[in-house]
């Protein structure tokens, strides 16, 4: 072989292996794993305080969000960790990196998805009127001109407003049930879930919940949010809950925490 041949051939085969290497390295550097704050860890942020989605009892973390963790974790070959974060924390936490996914009751918006990637939801929130047992009300569109209690700024007071509602700040959902028990108010709009948590704990009351059509308030979807830098752990992630809905654990765990399948559209 000619000595010119020699070093042609000799270039080829070093630009080759670059090449490869070069692919093999982009290669892990994209793989889920690689992603992940911990190795073989899905470390999971959230606020830990509001039932049944995460609270603590006697001390431990529990609830609709933390067995979804645990189970999603499994799906995955992980081991969850939680890490209880106040919420504006969460929202910085995850933009740092220090976890690689946050669940908590968090719903998809048109702002959040310019920062943050979701999975596919997990939760359909549909919004409920909440009435006394004995209301005549049926509908949304007949609320006009009855107290509403609603938390100031939110979702519920605007749609409220909207329906022409007329309405009385009220700060916990736990103030809300109180002012229509007592025959303060009429009714209020609020999540179907946030009812059938709380008359799981308060059998005995005198009210009643009502779907509203989503053509009138369409529902909100509840999902994971993800770092926009780990998109095959998102992929990953919805794989596991493509896999729990499957096999009725997303109903199952749904049921045990609100008496009722609040994961379908």
């Amino acid at each position: 072989m000619k000595k010119s041949n020699l070093k042609k051939l000799t270039a080829l085969i070093t630009a080759t292996l670059a090449i490869v290497l070069v692919l093999a390295g982009c290669g892990k550097k994209q793989s889920a794993d690689s992603e992940l704050v911990t190795p073989k860890t899905l470390t999971v942020g959230l606020e830990g305080t509001y039932a049944p989605y995460a609270y603590r009892q006697n001390g431990k973390l529990q609830g609709f969000e933390v067995e979804l963790g645990q189970q999603m974790a499994k799906k995955m070959g992980l081991k969850a960790k939680f890490i209880p974060t106040k919420w504006d924390s969460l929202i910085a936490g995850l933009g740092a990196k220090k976890f690689d996914v946050v669940l908590n009751n968090i719903t998809v918006t048109p702002e959040r998805k310019k920062q943050f990637i979701f999975s596919t939801p997990y939760i359909y929130s549909k919004s409920a009127l909440i009435l006394p047992k004995n209301s005549k009300i049926t509908s949304v569109d007949q609320i006009k001109g009855k107290t509403f209690p609603e938390g100031t700024g939110t979702e519920n007071s605007i749609q409220a407003k909207k329906f022409g509602a007329n309405v009385i700040p009220s700060e916990t959902f736990q103030n809300t049930v109180a002012l229509i028990s007592q025959g303060r108010a009429q009714g209020t709009i609020n999540s179907r879930e946030a009812f059938l948590s709380w008359a799981k704990d308060n059998p005995k009351n005198n009210l009643k919940t009502m779907n509203i059509s989503t053509d009138k308030i369409a529902a909100s979807e509840i999902a994971a949010m993800f770092n926009k830098n780990s998109p095959k752990l998102r992929t990953k992630a919805n794989k596991a809950l493509k896999e729990l809905r499957a096999d009725g654990t997303l109903a199952r765990l749904s049921k045990k925490y609100f008496t009722a399948d609040i994961t379908q559209k």
